[in-house]
């Protein structure tokens, strides 16, 4: 197993303070590296020391690369955590160009096509997006692999499947609102895309920000692609049972709808469980266990209870009621 192991790397991460780069953050302070944040300071940090940060907004991109070009010295890798367009691969390009040695880009598994040829699914399997979310990672993949090709910096590109936190949404067959939660606690129907069945993953970040970190000072990481993902394989009424659980409640009786039916009822709010969901996400984590020393360590019932405690203190679980637009869907759906 190759995870480096060199200290005082000068590195810059675009974003910081998100679900994931917060963790990614924390495991480069531990590793040892000076550690800068590019971002617009809307969000309070979150760490035991400050962290340098350089002010802007990434999408003022004369004056992003400009910033960038600027550092010195000259940030040894790049980690591009909030690149979700083309024009922002292309901007990353011109402020990284021969003035960084790596660039780390976080992408997803959302570019490959679904169904997969073949699960679990490995790093070569082609692309397929089906989002415009994912069709847009996929170019952002293209642009920087072609700069990689051409000289421009040492390029790992880390895909990430859900992914989930303190901060972060326990989702279900709908969008991010917790008012879901608050539904099985007072025991109310739930939606289930499906027959249920279809296997998903869900890790905590705090796993999944020490692999970004690991890549940073590592050859052979270099022109590869890794996956980060859960290593439970949980039907998604499994993974209702133990959110049910972690919430100290009984699962409520579930209304199942085909995914194709939700998107027609819901509209934009179903189309993730049409265009992702109702397929089985499940990923081949080989490649980073060998290389980034990726390790699976907080089982999702742990996991989520982690989740829910601190949603708990904060005030973010939202009201069932406040959420009536799901009611008059299951009675969309039973009245058919």
């Amino acid at each position: 197993m190759g995870t480096g192991g060199g200290r005082d790397v000068n590195v810059l991460i675009i974003g910081g303070t998100g679900l994931i780069s917060t963790e990614v953050t924390r495991a480069l302070l531990k590793r040892g590296h000076h550690l800068t944040h590019y971002n617009r300071g809307k969000r309070k940090q979150a760490f035991d020391v400050p962290i340098r940060t350089l002010y802007g907004d990434r999408h003022d991109r004369g004056t992003f690369e400009a910033q960038i070009q600027r550092m010195d010295p000259p940030p040894d890798c790049v980690i591009d955590m909030i690149g979700y367009t083309p024009e922002d691969a292309e901007s990353t390009i011109h402020a990284c160009r021969r003035h960084t040695r790596r660039l780390i880009f976080c992408s997803t598994v959302d570019v490959y096509a679904k169904p997969a040829a073949r699960y679990p699914v490995t790093e070569s399997e082609p692309y397929g997006p089906l989002s415009t979310y994912a069709e847009r990672k996929v170019e952002c993949e293209k642009l920087l692999s072609a700069a990689h090709q051409a000289g421009a910096f040492g390029l790992t590109i880390i895909r990430p499947a859900h992914t989930y936190g303190d901060r972060g949404a326990i989702i279900h067959a709908f969008d991010r609102r917790t008012s879901w939660l608050d539904r099985v606690r007072n025991g109310k129907p739930l939606i289930i895309h499906g027959d249920g069945t279809a296997l998903w993953t869900a890790a905590r970040a705090e796993d999944v920000g020490p692999a970004f970190a690991a890549a940073v000072d590592n050859p052979q990481a270099v022109g590869r692609s890794y996956h980060v993902t859960a290593e439970e394989w949980l039907t998604w009424t499994q993974y209702y049972e133990q959110v049910a659980a972690a919430l100290g409640a009984t699962l409520p009786e579930l209304v199942h709808i085909p995914a194709a039916d939700i998107f027609r009822l819901a509209g934009e709010r179903g189309r993730r469980a049409y265009e992702n969901f109702q397929y089985c996400n499940i990923y081949d984590n080989s490649a980073a266990k060998n290389d980034l020393g990726y390790t699976y360590t907080i089982p999702f019932a742990d996991g989520v209870k982690k989740t829910v405690a601190w949603l708990d203190a904060n005030g973010g679980i939202e009201e069932w009621q406040d959420d009536e637009e799901y009611d008059a869907l299951i009675g969309r759906w039973t009245q058919r």
